[in-house]
């Protein structure tokens, strides 16, 4: 058995009288990309916020590599989030910045002692990992919605990260370009060695990239486990689920 690098027991969450989590259990192992699905508003991403300690849980426990995320003081917080890449839904690229100072960023902030020469073999590894070195010097504003994408996990790779969290990764793209970004969740999973979860509502998006799924309903996941395996459950509330959401590939 594979070693877990996120694990999850009983987490509950709650704003107000609105409860988003009502005893979640979830573990992410060593080296798996884990598709977690849910239609809006279900919680997945308060989800991840938990994990990499924006939000506190009201009760449970949310360990990542190794560490009680909640009983983190802000030193060892910010030294566990060097290790998780976030990859948001809007990119989140500083608009007055090139490519190029979008991707040095994260190094000068976080990175001592780094020289010219290494900022400028990362950034260009990481820009042709994701197809793009040619936009080394291009401002987001020129860029596609699915450029902006990549461009925005090549900023959250350059300090290899051991895990992923990507935050409805295909939201708003055209079918083509939601392949094209499937494909790199995958290459960066077998590429950098991560370990990922793929935060999403798009069925297509959780079976291509997905070694398992898990489904976020009502509060707490209803099913974990291989696509097939999962949509193949008699719950009406999956089968809706999927007949509501799934573009078959």
């Amino acid at each position: 058995m594979r070693d877990k690098v996120v694990e999850i027991r009983n987490l509950t969450k709650s704003f107000g009288e609105l409860d988003v989590l009502m005893g979640v259990d979830l573990d992410l192992y060593n080296g798996e990309n884990l598709a977690v699905l849910g239609k809006s508003g279900s919680g997945k991403s308060v989800l991840i916020k938990i994990m990499v300690g924006l939000l506190s849980q009201d009760e449970g426990s949310c360990r990542v590599l190794g560490k009680e995320v909640v009983d983190l003081n802000a030193k060892q917080l910010n030294a566990l989030r060097l290790k998780i890449g976030f990859s948001f839904q809007a990119s989140a690229l500083y608009d007055s910045m090139t490519v190029k100072e979008n991707l040095e960023f994260p190094l000068v902030r976080n990175v001592k002692g780094v020289t010219a020469p290494e900022k400028k073999r990362l950034v260009e590894e990481v820009l042709d990992g994701v197809g793009l070195l040619k936009t080394l010097n291009q401002m987001p504003s020129e860029l596609s919605g699915g450029q902006r994408k990549r461009i925005g996990i090549a900023r959250t790779l350059i300090l290899k990260p051991e895990i992923m969290l990507y935050d409805e990764p295909t939201a708003g793209l055209d079918p083509i370009t939601c392949v094209e970004i499937n494909n790199l969740i995958n290459q960066v999973n077998q590429e950098y060695r991560t370990s990922s979860i793929i935060i999403t509502h798009d069925l297509t998006c959780a079976k291509t990239t997905g070694d398992r799924v898990a489904i976020l309903l009502d509060g707490k996941f209803s099913a974990q486990g291989k696509f097939e395996d999962v949509f193949s459950l008699p719950d009406e509330r999956i089968k809706s689920f999927y007949d509501y959401n799934f573009i078959n590939i």
